[in-house]
């Protein structure tokens, strides 16, 4: 605790309530989580990067994402796993709670800008495959892809330094087991309704607004998808979109919950579950939608472990 005059320099995470002994399986839980999350994700980026299959905007698109997942996974994971091994609550210097929160929030917001593109393509792809390769050429890819990152990583720098600018006074401790920003404006003795308004509006700026052409174009691809006559064509146009969507209805739903938000200081439990969703099950899961329902990718694996397996025998 705090006095009532002073701004903190270091927060104590509160994490998960509970004896050693669930502390001790809830961490081996998300390490193998966690080790999962690497392993799949690292394993589509390398597929991506050298199967000569996989070279197409769709999967460069995918290898990004694989990468996002691994940053923002990484960034709230090995603190939760610290917190379990220790003894009461776990301490963050304060210069560590303002990179957490910045790298947390900029991997989501580029994710978000990645998937609004991501949509985009499945939608050329689908409607317009015949000048599909014209429009989404490999100079436009990268582009779209470098603009995602700087946009992500710029558009967070206002939002975090307004943030720390608080005068965090009624106490240093953060009911999370990371820097969440609901928690950290619990903590200020000053009045931030205004730069919670301000927050609430970029919310909405980024989500939704990534949300927009995903809207638009599943309403195109749906609408193409239903005029194709044979049933054989259309479950093959949907296969091409049905990762992605999956994706993007996980994604956006509970991001949609947490942070578009007037008052974003709702309750800590609430937050916690949303936010393991986001940066644990999401992570984890993005590898299975990806190789389960894409048979390019399903083949490409399958191959890479018969050359892997052959390699080790001869």
């Amino acid at each position: 605790m705090m006095s009532n005059h002073s701004s903190a320099t270091e927060f104590c995470l509160l994490g998960f309530p509970g004896s050693e002994e669930l502390h001790h399986i809830l961490f081996a839980t998300f390490f193998l989580f966690y080790s999962m999350t690497l392993m799949g994700n690292t394993v589509i980026i390398i597929i991506v990067c050298v199967d000569k299959r996989l070279q197409s905007p769709m999967y460069f698109f995918l290898g990004h994402l694989s990468a996002l997942e691994i940053l923002i996974t990484s960034v709230i994971i090995p603190v939760m796993l610290r917190g379990f091994l220790l003894p009461g609550m776990q301490t963050i210097s304060l210069a560590g709670c303002v990179a957490q929160l910045f790298l947390y929030l900029a991997v989501g917001t580029t994710e978000f800008a990645l998937l609004g593109v991501m949509a985009v393509d499945r939608y050329v792809a689908v409607c317009n495959p015949l000048r599909y390769n014209i429009i989404m050429n490999s100079h436009t890819c990268i582009w779209v892809v470098i603009v995602s990152w700087v946009f992500g990583f710029l558009s967070e720098i206002w939002p975090v330094y307004a943030t720390f600018q608080l005068t965090f006074c009624k106490s240093n401790v953060l009911d999370h087991f990371y820097c969440d920003r609901g928690q950290l404006l619990k903590l200020s003795c000053d009045d931030s309704l205004f730069t919670e308004f301000i927050l609430f509006l970029m919310a909405i700026f980024i989500i939704v607004g990534s949300l927009v052409p995903t809207i638009v174009s599943y309403t195109y691809i749906i609408s193409t998808i239903l005029k194709i006559p044979t049933a054989s064509g259309r479950r093959k146009a949907f296969s091409t979109c049905a990762s992605h969507f999956t994706f993007v209805v996980i994604g956006y739903g509970s991001c949609l919950f947490l942070y578009v938000k007037p008052n974003q200081r709702q309750a800590a439990q609430y937050n916690k579950i949303v936010s393991l969703l986001i940066s644990v099950v999401t992570p984890f899961l993005n590898p299975f939608i990806f190789t389960l329902r894409n048979d390019k990718v399903k083949e490409a694996l399958r191959d890479s472990v018969k050359h892997c397996y052959q390699l080790f025998k001869d």
